[in-house]
C-alpha cells in the first residue's frame, strides 16, 4: 500500500518539475520533499522521477505513478466525505454555457462527483441567456455563464477573457464584400457582440450559419464558411485569430462567472463553486 502522504508530495513535484518548488508549495523543506519521494520509489521498486542539476522530469515508470496517484487520492478523498458523517447527499441543479464543455470544466465535474458521490449532479448545458432566465424561475441551483466583463456584480467572477475573431487558416473575406458571420442563434452574447461591433464599424455582414452549440460554431468556422466570435484563450489549436487580417472591429471582454440562486443548499453549491474557482478556466488539452 502507497502512504497518502508520500503521493500527495510525488504529485506536487510531478507538477512544478521542481523540489524546491514542490517544498515551497507545501510549507515543509526540500530535503523532506526529497526524502518522501525516495520513500515512495523505494516502496514501488522504481526510480520515478530522473534529476539532475538543472532539470527534474519523470521517467516512465514516474508518469504510472502519477496516474495511480491521482485516483488513489481520489478515492481516498471520496471515502473519508463518505464516511466522515459529514458527507452531502442530495441534488445540485447546475447549469453551464455550452462553449466551456470545452475547458477543464468536465474534468472538474468528474473529480467533484468522485469527492460526492451522493450527490445527484444535474447538468443542463445552454447560452447564458436562457440559463439566467431558469435560475431566475428557480430551475437551476448554479449556472457558470459568460457576461460583458465589469456588467454586473451579480455572481463570483472565475476569470475573465477577450472576446476575438476566429477562422480557418486559409478563409478568404474579399474586402469590401459582407462579414460572412457564424453565429449562435439569439438570444446569444457572442452573436449580438459581432452585430453591434460590426454595425458601429459601418461593416456590412450576412449569417452564413445560425447555429445551436459550440460544436456547430467550430464545424462551420472549419468549413472554412465565415468568421466566428469565440473567446481568446479557448481557441482550438487547429484555428486562428483573423481579427488583424480582415480588419475586424473590436469586440471587447467577457467574464465567467458563477451565480447561485439564494434558495439552494448551500452546502453542494459551495462545494462546487470552489471546485470551480480553484482550476479557473482554461482550454481542455
Amino acid at each position: 500500500m502507497y502512504d497518502p502522504t508520500l503521493l500527495a508530495t510525488f504529485l506536487v513535484v510531478a507538477e512544478t518539475r521542481s523540489f524546491t518548488r514542490a517544498a515551497q508549495r507545501l510549507g515543509i523543506s526540500q530535503p523532506t520533499v526529497s526524502q518522501q519521494v525516495g520513500r515512495l520509489e523505494k516502496a514501488a521498486g522504481r526510480t520515478l522521477v530522473a534529476r539532475d542539476t538543472r532539470d527534474v522530469r519523470l521517467t516512465d515508470n514516474g508518469d504510472a505513478m502519477a496516474g495511480f496517484a491521482r485516483t488513489i487520492l481520489a478515492a481516498h478523498a471520496a471515502a473519508e466525505s463518505y464516511f466522515s458523517g459529514s458527507a452531502m447527499r442530495g441534488r445540485l441543479r447546475f447549469g453551464a454555457a455550452d462553449d466551456l464543455a470545452i475547458t477543464q470544466l468536465p474534468r472538474i465535474l468528474r473529480h467533484f462527483r468522485q469527492l460526492y458521490p451522493q450527490i445527484n449532479l444535474e447538468l443542463t448545458v445552454n447560452q447564458s441567456a436562457p440559463l439566467r432566465r431558469r435560475l431566475a424561475a428557480g430551475h437551476l441551483d448554479l449556472i457558470f455563464v459568460k457576461q460583458t466583463a465589469g456588467e454586473s456584480d451579480e455572481g463570483t467572477r472565475v476569470a475573465g477573457d477577450a472576446m476575438v475573431w476566429i477562422g480557418q487558416e486559409k478563409l478568404v473575406v474579399e474586402p469590401g464584400r459582407p462579414v460572412p458571420l457564424i453565429a449562435y442563434q439569439a438570444p446569444s452574447l457572442s452573436r449580438q457582440m459581432a452585430i453591434d461591433a460590426l454595425e458601429r464599424a459601418g461593416r456590412t455582414w450576412r449569417i452564413t450559419c445560425n447555429t445551436r452549440d459550440v460544436n456547430g460554431v467550430l464545424a462551420a468556422v472549419r468549413a472554412g464558411i465565415g468568421v466566428a466570435v469565440f473567446p481568446f484563450s479557448l481557441i482550438p489549436t487547429d484555428l486562428v485569430k483573423v481579427s488583424d487580417r480582415f480588419s475586424l472591429p473590436t469586440l471587447g471582454d467577457v467574464d465567467y462567472v458563477l451565480v447561485a440562486n439564494p434558495g439552494a443548499a448551500r452546502e453542494p453549491v459551495d462545494a462546487l463553486m470552489s471546485a470551480i474557482t480553484s482550476r479557473g478556466v482554461s482550454r481542455a488539452v
